[in-house]
């Protein structure tokens, strides 16, 4: 099945929200500005006598509605064009209520809408404030010709030196990203394409959109501000591109720097939150100390008070804690880096040339230490455990723990750490069982798409790839990726072998036989005969079903009837939804056995609200399938 190239077309420009924001807002100036008249000697004095000065009064044009009686002790100087106002008060935030009008003011060479609110502007030049719009107690807001608002930079991913270059633009996405930076084959058609987004952007003035508003800003150079968007008391934006609509918005404050950078509806960048030469995605967010640059940020993804550097994060990342993440490659996302996690060691100490590819759903313990080049791509769901240093590798092993060895073999070298595989399946499937109604809860992007499934396709493929290599390993007590190729800089024991085959297993039958249900009850719904012979071996145009039953007649599963694989099905999930409030009880026996007071400030795992869930879920499935059963026996 060839995946269709996410790379956009020069064709496709028109498709993009920027470019046809932007054409919109060059046509509504156009009229705005094409409408106005010249100012009257009445009004001309009216102004004066206001204490507002203009280097020519007759380069101001006006809209007819225009009054002088909202415009005091302000400054004009060469083309100017002034909409209404008629000083209602406008909210400018913080409990500041302000009326529409120019006011202490110096405006250059800039369009003024109707009922914007200027106040206290150093100085306003060459800009489009369109209506209803908000600028006070602000510095500098200015732009030149020539502006892009920060597309078209050159943001080096991965190998910090170069060699993965995403060249950015306000309409990003993570698919695009990824398959710029690993298919460079692509390059040329992404640079005819961006060349092209940037004659679409290019306006010669700067735009502040509708309810856009700047507050305690000392400086806004070279930058779109959307609708809605608030920019209140940010150290500098600069060179930017900040997307918002008013179902949207988007927040630059309390001490945000940006700078040559793209950021998406409903993202915020807070609380000195720096974020240069790079890209946030919608829903997005920097806050806490927090800083990016060179790097593109996925939507709901969030960075605080740790730092990214040269990376490409994908959605659902956490990353709440000092901590260090650079020249990394991580499009899947939807994993955690922990206080104090290190995934930077990047330097040969000739060069910053080293990169990490990461796994989906990758876990970063506390004090991590992980040496480059590393390759976790197909070990997704994957926990490196706390304090583990571990060497530059490649891993094959999903939902897999390396940790501190838990013995030494004189044979392997100090340094390797202990690979558990599926531990995370065996031992821990609270955790990755959660995470995909988490996501589908948390989820705010409109404009991206996600497979919040865990046990999907791709997954399962990679989970039946590693248990073979595991079932044709000789019998040892112990292996290194000598033995089995996939397991790095560590080594596994013979029992944890055997272990991760039966988690791999459980998993991938699961996922067979929830397949083979569903198909039979589409049959049922449909009014079709079941014939169970011809549901396995008649192909069919549902991709997802056609790789659930190769899989299932490559495992063998086929050779049972359809009534032992469906009672084997309800077994399999009983198993799973046990094994969930198992790995949640264990806490309960963990907590107890330290804090004397556990259990008066801790739900215990059986009110646990996911596990009742599973549970809930589980007896539904049983009763479902039984069901199923006795309807096809009669």
């Amino acid at each position: 099945m060839t995946s269709q190239s996410a790379i956009p077309t020069i064709d496709g420009i028109e498709n993009f929200d920027f470019p046809k924001t932007v054409r919109r807002l060059k046509e509504k100036r156009e009229a705005f500005c094409g409408g106005m008249r010249p100012l009257r000697d009445a009004e001309i004095e009216r102004l004066e006598a206001g204490g507002n000065r203009a280097q020519d009064w007759r380069a101001l044009r006006v809209s007819g509605g225009f009054s002088a009686d909202h415009i005091s002790n302000s400054r004009f100087f060469g083309a100017c064009f002034l909409g209404s106002f008629d000083g209602s008060l406008t909210d400018a935030g913080t409990s500041l209520r302000l009326p529409s009008g120019i006011h202490d003011s110096i405006i250059i060479d800039s369009a003024v809408g109707d009922g914007c609110c200027v106040w206290n502007v150093k100085g306003l030049s060459n800009y489009f404030v369109d209506e209803r719009a908000i600028l006070c107690n602000a510095g500098t807001i200015s732009c030149s010709p020539s502006a892009t608002f920060g597309n078209g930079r050159e943001i080096v991913v991965g190998i910090e030196t170069g060699g993965r270059e995403v060249l950015s633009f306000a309409d990003m996405t993570i698919a695009i990203a990824e398959e710029v930076a690993m298919q460079r084959e692509t390059l040329k058609a992404f640079r005819r394409f961006i060349d092209a987004y940037l004659e679409r952007i290019r306006t010669g003035f700067g735009i502040i959109e509708t309810t856009g508003s700047i507050v305690n800003c000392p400086r806004i150079i070279d930058t779109f501000i959307g609708a809605g968007a608030r920019c209140e008391n940010a150290t500098l934006i600069e060179n930017a591109t900040i997307l918002s609509i008013t179902e949207e918005p988007t927040r630059v404050d309390n001490g945000a720097y940006v700078r040559n950078s793209c950021i998406q509806w409903g993202t915020y960048v807070s609380s000195m939150g720096i974020v240069d030469d790079s890209v946030l995605t919608e829903h997005s967010h920097v806050e806490r100390h927090g800083k990016v640059t060179h790097s593109i940020i996925g939507p709901n993804t969030g960075v605080a008070e740790g730092e990214v550097t040269a990376s490409l994060v994908g959605p659902f990342v956490g990353f709440h804690h000092q901590a260090l993440l650079i020249g990394a490659l991580w499009p899947q996302g939807k994993g955690n880096i922990a206080f104090g996690a290190n995934v930077g060691s990047n330097h040969t100490s000739k060069a910053p040339d080293q990169e990490i590819y990461c796994g989906e759903g990758l876990f970063f313990g506390l004090g991590v230490n992980i040496k480059f080049p590393a390759n976790y791509f197909r070990a997704p769901y994957s926990i490196i455990a706390t304090g583990v240093t571990t060497l530059p590798q490649r891993v094959t092993f999903p939902f897999s723990l390396i940790n501190v060895p838990s013995r030494r073999f004189d044979d392997v070298p100090p340094a390797y750490n202990e690979l558990f595989p599926g531990w995370v399946l065996s031992d821990n499937l609270y955790t990755v069982a959660r995470n995909e109604g988490k996501y589908v809860k948390r989820n705010k992007a409109r404009r991206s798409e996600f497979s919040f499934e865990v046990f999907r396709p791709e997954i399962i493929d990679l989970m039946a790839a590693a248990r073979e290599r595991l079932r044709n390993a000789a019998t040892k007590e112990y292996y290194t990726d000598a033995d089995i190729p996939g397991i790095g800089k560590n080594f596994m024991t013979g029992q944890s072998l055997l272990k991760g085959i039966d988690a791999y297993l459980q998993h991938i039958e699961r996922y067979c036989l929830s397949g083979l249900f569903r198909r039979c009850k589409q049959l049922r719904d449909t009014d079709t005969t079941i014939d169970y012979r011809s549901i396995l071996t008649t192909p069919s145009d549902d991709p997802r079903w056609e790789h659930e039953r190769s899989l299932l007649v490559a495992e063998g599963f086929d050779q049972r009837p359809l009534r032992e694989n469906l009672e084997r099905l309800a077994e399999l999930a009983g198993l799973a939804a046990r094994a969930i409030a198992i790995a949640k009880e264990k806490d309960d026996i963990r907590g107890r056995a330290v804090m004397e007071d556990y259990d008066s400030v801790h739900i215990p795992a059986t009110e646990d609200g996911f596990v009742r869930e599973t549970a809930g879920n589980n007896e539904a499935t049983r009763k479902e399938i039984t069901a199923f059963i006795a309807s096809i026996d009669h």
